[in-house]
């Protein structure tokens, strides 16, 4: 039998898995929000060099079919060699099932998983054994079976890369390895965002009728079974490709190093990334970032916090007029882009509530979130912490103890709590609010009464504000003051909601109906706690977590972190339209000051509206590092890369200047070395801080 035809499934399903990332490329390159114009060098490059990517890839992860293909032999259930591996089989069952083993210890759903899989495959050797006139249908099917499977989760990794890209604009990141994580939140956004039945039926006729090409087509490798000599030349050439893979793939990555972020992405292998980010969930700051002596990077620091002293940011916060212990209540929105406000040129009218409290306010109209996830938002308002490489640290296991926002108040007397319509375990925002001082308030704790509507994010926000008002009312009642930090979830897809709230039906699953129903909510929430005794002797501050979305041209598009804040008290705090530049660290330290309050502060968060303030922001991806200051943005990135870009207003925007959002990003020509000094400053002490345990809490 010649050789060909014995390798010939792995050669048809890579054909298939070729022609599949071929096609998502061509999708993509078209893609509304790649937004970018490609040189003919790029087109060629990401063409070529994708296809180099995923044929390497492949043969990776046909390590799996090979190892099915390769233990397909009848000799094996010759007497006795097959009764003794069926008796292993099932002791291994067994011993799995009853015995205390290292997937109990692991827990969670993976000792059922090994214990079923270990089933099927003991029932399927069994039947292989004892019913030898059906062996050859049998292992026909069980062929045709792996082979769908290979099909289908080459058909589901496409379209997932595609739904990825509709989302975020890049292929598999960093975001994709925490949705992994949160399959329960994750499968359930999906079922409520796309129209999941009509896709997986489509997926299922297609994968049925491909397995059914490829089945035809090779299986002359189940009715004629390679020879052992076969088996080890099919077998010589895999781990020669194998091993080939190996030093390609990263070499092949290297690449992806064009200046159009876009071709990057699309020469990218999507398995690979996804890959990348699953091991680089934490990024060594030292070790891939541009540094400078840790003297020098404080001294620099300094010049930015005078009153800092020595590698710390321990400093003593002074007021010559008595503290406020006013009630605070901070609501994070999700997923609020400045845009979306009528202030920043939207014309659709879907943030009439926020639009007139804007207008008695004191609003930030030039402030920018640190990152592009939820977590990295609650870590800037809650640790007024720059956005370090990698993980937030909410999500890391060295999160508690940290010197935080509501670490101040609770020293100060207040009740403090983190109130949250959905389950606080997902993001890991139990474990680090819990761990800070924090009274935890989320879904868990809502009766059945409480709670009129939810999806699988957790309870509408009419819900959650309900529950909040009702919380208040009990501390105040204690006649102590107190501190709530209230998190959004209703902007977020699917953007279901309660009909009959809005004139955007809830189940049109519109990111405006979205917006427009989470102002209705705020909305109801103010009128309710206008009627409460504790409204006067409260300050309500509301921003975003993060933008709708971070998709640009470059590794950092500022116009895609820049949100609505303000804070709102009357007779206590006067309206008015701070312009100057700030980030969303800077939020509660400036609330801080407005209350008087005198405390030790290890924030790199400032007090805005205080003379000796120099504005600035910092924003992030989980590992492009950027400082915006004087209309230039600075990023670092791992390998030492440094880039700097002019920022400049596009032409025509009709809204004043203190709110115009869309930038031109130009690369500088000539290096600012010191902003480049400074962007190391902040990111490499805040590394170092984290790294050595100096952000813990004052005891």
């Amino acid at each position: 039998m010649n050789l060909s035809k014995k390798v010939s499934p792995f050669y048809y399903l890579l054909l298939f898995y070729s022609t599949v990332s071929f096609c998502l490329r061509i999708i993509l390159f078209f893609h509304p929000i790649t937004q970018a114009t490609f040189s003919w060098v790029d087109t060629v490059s990401l063409f070529v060099f994708g296809f180099l990517s995923d044929f390497f890839v492949f043969v990776l992860v046909s390590g799996f079919l090979w190892l099915y293909l390769i233990f397909i032999s009848n000799s094996k259930y010759f007497k006795p060699y097959g009764y003794l591996i069926l008796g292993l089989l099932v002791a291994l069952v067994l011993y799995i099932s009853f015995g205390n083993t290292v997937l109990n210890e692991y827990g969670s759903a993976l000792p059922k998983i090994v214990i079923a899989f270990l089933s099927i495959k003991t029932i399927l050797f069994a039947s292989l054994l004892f019913l030898p006139k059906y062996r050859s249908q049998i292992r026909y099917w069980l062929f045709s079976f792996v082979i769908f499977l290979y099909v289908v989760l080459i058909l589901q990794n496409g379209i997932s890369e595609y739904f990825f890209w509709n989302e975020f604009g890049v292929k598999y990141n960093f975001i994709a390895v925490n949705y992994l994580i949160y399959t329960n939140e994750v499968i359930g956004n999906i079922m409520e965002s796309y129209p999941v039945i009509p896709i997986f039926s489509a997926l299922f006729i297609i994968a049925g009728l491909v397995t059914y090409i490829i089945v035809k087509k090779s299986k002359v490798y189940i009715e004629s079974i390679p020879a052992f000599v076969e088996k080890m030349k099919i077998s010589g050439i895999y781990f020669l490709l194998f091993g080939l893979s190996l030093f390609a793939i990263p070499a092949l990555s290297v690449k992806e190093n064009s200046q159009n972020i876009f071709a990057n992405e699309l020469q990218a292998n999507g398995i690979y990334k996804f890959y990348l980010a699953f091991m680089n969930s934490e990024l060594d700051y030292f070790k891939f970032y541009k540094t400078v002596p840790s003297a020098d990077a404080y001294a620099q620091l300094k010049q930015q916090i005078p009153q800092i002293s020595g590698e710390t940011t321990l400093r003593q916060i002074q007021s010559e007029a008595a503290e406020n212990h006013k009630n605070v209540v901070l609501i994070t929105i999700e997923s609020y882009s400045a845009e979306f406000m009528k202030m920043y040129g939207n014309e659709k009218k879907i943030t009439p509530f926020l639009d007139s409290l804007a207008t008695k306010s004191l609003v930030f109209t030039n402030l920018y979130a640190v990152g592009n996830r939820t977590v990295r938002g609650l870590e800037a308002v809650t640790l007024c912490f720059p956005p370090t490489a990698g993980e937030s640290v909410v999500k890391r296991k060295d999160n508690k103890n940290k010197f935080s926002t509501g670490a101040i108040f609770k020293e100060k007397g207040y009740a403090v709590k983190f109130m949250y319509g959905g389950d606080a375990f997902f993001d890991n925002m139990e474990d680090f609010f819990a761990g800070n001082q924090y009274d935890i308030v989320d879904k868990k704790t809502f009766a059945p009464n409480e709670i009129t509507f939810d999806n699988i994010w957790g309870v509408c926000d009419e819900d959650m504000y309900n529950k909040a008002i009702g919380i208040m009312n009990k501390e105040a009642s204690t006649n102590k003051p107190f501190f709530n930090h209230i998190m959004t979830v209703s902007n977020h897809r699917p953007f279901t909601y309660p009909n009959g709230k809005i004139d955007i039906p809830g189940d049109a699953k519109s990111r405006d109906g979205g917006v427009k129903y989470t102002d209705f909510a705020i909305k109801k929430f103010f009128e309710m706690a206008k009627k409460q005794p504790w409204f006067t002797n409260t300050v309500f501050v509301i921003l975003a977590d993060h933008c709708a979305s971070s998709a640009g041209k470059t590794e950092l598009p500022a116009d895609k972190y820049r949100i609505p804040a303000m804070i709102f008290s009357p007779g206590f705090v006067a309206p008015q339209n701070y312009t100057n530049l700030m980030s969303q660290i800077d939020v509660m330290p400036t609330v801080l000051g407005l209350l008087n309050f005198k405390y030790q502060s290890k924030f790199y968060g400032q007090d805005v509206l205080k003379p000796d303030y120099k504005p600035r922001a910092l924003i992030a991806t989980y590992q492009d590092l950027g400082l915006i200051k004087d209309n230039i943005l600075t990023v670092i990135s791992p390998k030492k890369s440094v880039k700097q870009f002019q920022l400049a207003l596009k032409p025509n925007q009709t809204v004043p200047l203190d709110f115009q959002i869309f930038y031109e990003q130009t690369p500088l020509k000539k290096e600012r070395t010191d902003l480049v000094n400074e962007t190391v400053s902040y990111y490499q002490t805040a590394s170092d801080i984290l790294k050595n345990k100096k952000y813990q809490k004052i005891n």
